[in-house]
């Protein structure tokens, strides 16, 4: 009970956090000075939706195919879309290059917004200062939170990975583990490199780091079953995404491994598994709030100046661990593809 207790005071404090910039950016959607109002006779009566001109923001993420962390992002990225009368206009490439060229497709529409990921920040570096100078407000989420503001970016949502991966470390050392492997699916994103580093920065035991190819997922498989065959101590998989969690569970099996799987990241295959138990505890980011509050930010920006920190503080949506606990109350919304 104590420990359960540590893990719920851990959940309630970038909740607390989130759900205050979520209740100002509420409260803004609500003023009638802010210009929202209330669609009378609509069978939803108790939404809103602006008045305000229409507005068209581009969302440009590093999203690899397959990856259904981003499906949550865009859910939450288009109801904030459809209540502010925003077009959004969304796109994706896991290559840095790739990703900068979206970024200037989006200016070159001369689009009313930005918001971007910077798994590669210096790869976004110069296309973020053109839209800057074309005098386009950009806004960063899910990563890089500690590259945001040298970019120039406006507001940042999404978690520290790096105080992140301290939590999971630390949570390992409660589970018991001595010997762990951090897969990490995407060499070179500074995000997912953080995670690792923090992990290793406070667990006790060893832990090595296994690269894979996550757009592969056969390879991802393979990969670690072979590492799991080749080191039978490793009592720990650390995934960094829920899709390779998943497949970690095969991994596990084939190799005749009695290593348990932890998790960053959910959706509703990984609840289930929760429940089951073939997956011990998940560290939930809440990416459709990262969605959702980069759009609605750039909404309130347009049409009452606002901005969430100040542009001196990101807004933390996370960590938040997610196991046998409490995952029925996180499973519900997780089926609906919003957690």
């Amino acid at each position: 009970m104590e420990r359960s207790s540590r893990f719920r005071s851990r959940r309630i404090a970038p909740v607390i956090a989130v759900a205050a910039a979520a209740a100002l950016t509420l409260a803004g959607c609500s003023s009638s000075s802010g210009g929202k109002k209330s669609e009378e006779g609509a069978s939803n009566a108790s939404a809103g939706k602006a008045s305000t001109p229409r507005m068209t923001v581009a969302l440009v993420t590093h999203q690899a195919p397959g990856d259904t962390f981003w499906d949550i992002v865009r859910k939450g990225a288009e109801a904030a879309a459809a209540k502010d009368n925003i077009k959004l206009v969304y796109s994706a490439d896991p290559s840095a290059g790739n990703q900068a060229n979206l970024v200037q497709n989006a200016i070159d529409q001369k689009v009313d917004g930005i918001a971007i990921t910077l798994a590669k920040p210096d790869a976004m570096k110069a296309v973020v200062a053109k839209a800057t100078a074309a005098k386009i407000p950009v806004v960063g989420l899910n990563s890089c939170l500690s590259d945001w503001k040298k970019l120039g970016l406006l507001e940042f949502f999404g978690q520290d990975e790096t105080v992140t991966g301290e939590a999971l470390g630390k949570r390992l050392n409660e589970e018991g583990s001595k010997r762990a492997v951090c897969v990490v699916q995407e060499q070179g994103n500074v995000g997912l490199t953080q995670r690792c580093d923090g992990v290793k920065k406070t667990f006790s035991g060893k832990l090595d780091t296994l690269y894979v190819n996550g757009t592969d997922m056969p390879s991802v498989q393979s990969t670690i079953t072979a590492k799991l065959k080749q080191d039978k101590a490793i009592d720990y998989v650390v995934a960094l995404g829920a899709p390779f969690a998943l497949t970690s569970v095969q991994s596990v099996s084939d190799a005749g491994s009695k290593a348990k799987i932890a998790t960053f990241d959910l959706n509703s295959q990984l609840t289930g598994a929760i429940s089951k138990g073939t997956i011990q505890f998940a560290v939930d980011q809440q990416p459709y709030l990262q969605g959702y509050l980069a759009v609605d930010s750039l909404w309130l920006y347009k049409n009452n100046g606002n901005y969430s920190g100040g542009g001196e503080a990101p807004v933390l949506t996370g960590p938040a661990f997610v196991d046998k606990s409490n995952v029925e109350s996180v499973a519900k919304f997780a089926a609906k593809g919003t957690r």
